[in-house]
């Protein structure tokens, strides 16, 4: 099957991909790099020249050629290559008629676990969205540990709001439900050593992200001072990161998106670097419905996978897919339908105009940069 065009579609706030092969089988395949999806569309059209006239079903021969030709490699040509690649699988799982989880090596589990977010201005109101996520059968649930404005108050105190508003949760969910902190790289060392300590009674399954990935040996420090289980990753963007994470014994999980750090093609490979380290693969899922059917088939795949989130929010746009995503409580279904499981119905995409996301930055109370 030969590949005679790929295009690029800005959809909403997603960045979608359609490939095309003479055998009049399509792909489909999404990017994840939420600040600069038009930069990584116009990527995505200059890779096509590559691309176009060349077998689809040669994704590791592609992926190799693009990334080692030039070595300039980054978070937007990861993107757009990651999507691409996502949409080759998608290719050759229909063109056997069989899902991409079996070409991946067969289902390790028929439904994938997704956590729901608790979310609330309010100590009362984080109560309530906790409980309520156990209501509608999730049995896992995440939650930012943070109120509004607290990058305008000293640590100490946005410290005391976060082990207040993880009590008000288990106070209302119990201790038979996991609980983890997204941080979302908020913290700096002494901050999240000082919180995670505070922490510690409450049974926290993971603590996400408390820096910014930039340093191991920042993260490090912290790992060596807490004990908490640590995961990050979701801004890493390929296989060489991941292995240096991993080799560094500093996490428990680690966070690999995989329309970001090079789809099925290197997602495999880092789920298997990471098994034989006994560390848990926690994909940071964004997007569509299109990702989300994308990721149930890797989640399906790999033998250490941990769980990712829900994203019930995109149900809104399921209708520019034919099978949307199947939810059962705080599950996800693994569909049986060949690749991804879906079509992109491109007749309902206009429907939903672009929408860039501004840069605008997050700053203290004197006025600096915070986060």
């Amino acid at each position: 099957m030969i590949i005679t065009k790929i295009s690029p579609f800005l959809v909403d706030r997603f960045l979608l991909v359609r490939v095309y092969t003479d055998a009049g089988v399509v792909g489909n395949g999404e990017a994840d790099l939420w600040a600069h999806h038009p930069t990584v569309a116009k990527h995505i059209l200059d890779l096509s020249e590559y691309y176009v006239g060349k077998d689809a079903r040669r994704m590791e021969h592609h992926y190799q050629a693009i990334t080692r030709q030039t070595h300039f490699m980054g978070a937007a040509l990861s993107a757009a290559v990651s999507a691409i690649d996502i949409a080759l699988w998608d290719i050759l799982a229909k063109s056997v008629d069989l899902p991409v989880y079996q070409l991946l090596g067969g289902k390790c589990r028929d439904r994938v676990k997704v956590f729901a977010n608790v979310v609330g201005d309010t100590l009362e109101e984080r109560a309530e969205s906790a409980a309520a996520g156990v209501r509608q059968g999730y049995i896992s649930l995440r939650t930012q540990p943070f109120l509004p404005g607290w990058d305008q108050i000293p640590a100490s105190k946005m410290i005391g709001q976060a082990v207040a508003i993880v009590a008000a949760i288990r106070e209302a969910i119990g201790y038979d439900v996991d609980l983890g902190l997204e941080l979302h790289r908020n913290l700096r060392p002494e901050e999240a050593i000082t919180l995670a300590r505070e922490l510690a009674s409450f049974r926290i399954l993971y603590y996400e992200d408390p820096l910014a990935p930039e340093s191991n040996e920042a993260l490090a420090y912290v790992a060596q001072h807490v004990d908490l289980p640590i995961a990050t990753g979701e801004r890493f963007y390929n296989i060489f990161q991941f292995k240096e994470l991993i080799d560094s014994g500093t996490v428990s999980l680690i966070r690999p998106d995989l329309s970001l750090a090079g789809g099925y093609t290197q997602l495999k490979k880092i789920a298997g670097m990471a098994e034989g380290a006994f560390v848990g693969i926690f994909p940071h899922l964004m997007g569509s419905p299109v990702n989300i059917a994308a990721f149930v088939q890797l989640d399906a795949a790999i033998p250490n996978f941990f769980l990712h989130e829900d994203l019930v929010a995109v149900d809104v746009f399921n209708d520019i897919v034919d099978h949307p995503p199947r939810r059962d409580g705080g599950w996800l279904v693994v569909p049986d339908r060949p690749g991804i499981g879906l079509e992109i119905d491109e007749s309902k995409l206009a429907k939903y105009p672009f929408r860039p996301r501004a840069i605008e930055g997050s700053f203290g109370p004197d006025g600096a940069v915070h986060h």
